[in-house]
């Protein structure tokens, strides 16, 4: 049988501004939780917390504005908002169900890697139609893991794909993760997204390839 060309190689993909349009999830969960507490939301306010997780956010909240309230309330109201607006608004961003499938005909594994809590990376890949393509599915929160400000997740994802990081293309849309990716030998494509335009210059000088669509991905890891 001849050799498939990506034999041996695997693609790591976040979820939220690159494989899903999805942003728009969370302006509208921060809309309304802003409105519900009579506060006019701060326009740094989404890029402040774009890379952390849900109760470091939490906590960042709280302190922020001076909140009386307990994280896991403000968790439990983030998530049960944005489960709803996953589970039937989310789609894909342009090509992406062709690439995943191109990919998986050469013989590459897929995995997703996300910050998401597992209801919400569930709801979203039932409703995009996209579950069946991954070999692998992680969030943060399966491990007990740290935000993607540290390799931990991308590490863990490999393991799991049972693959070396210098065998890993991950796909991302922020410059930390970015980042994160390259200082453990993966190399990175960035897609390009709405929510991150303000470093879009660094991240097309840092990144291993840039896109603003899967048609422009490239056809061999």
């Amino acid at each position: 049988m001849a050799q498939l060309v990506n034999e041996g190689k695997s693609a790591i993909f976040d979820l939220d501004g690159t494989l899903l349009d999805s942003m728009g999830v969370w302006k509208e969960v921060d809309r309304l939780f802003f409105e519900r507490r009579g506060i006019s939301m701060p326009p740094d306010y989404a890029h402040a917390v774009a890379a952390m997780q849900s109760g470091d956010i939490a906590d960042y909240t709280i302190r922020r504005f001076s909140l009386d309230e307990d994280r896991e309330d403000l968790m439990r109201e983030w998530t049960d908002t944005a489960e709803e607006l996953y589970a039937n608004q989310v789609r894909t961003k342009p090509h992406a169900l062709e690439y995943l499938h191109h990919l998986r005909s050469t013989g590459a594994k897929l995995a997703v890697a996300t910050s998401l809590a597992p209801r919400l990376r569930d709801a979203a890949l039932l409703h995009a139609g996209i579950r069946d393509c991954f070999d692998v599915v992680c969030s943060v929160d399966d491990a007990g893991l740290g935000g993607k400000e540290r390799p931990d997740i991308f590490l863990y994802t490999a393991k799991n794909l049972g693959v070396a990081p210098e065998d890993c293309t991950v796909f991302e849309d922020i410059l930390i993760a970015v980042r994160t990716a390259k200082s453990v030998g993966m190399q990175v494509w960035a897609m390009f997204d709405a929510s991150s335009q303000g470093d879009w210059e660094r991240i097309r000088k840092e990144a291993d390839g840039v896109i603003r669509d899967f048609d422009q991905a490239p056809l061999r890891l």
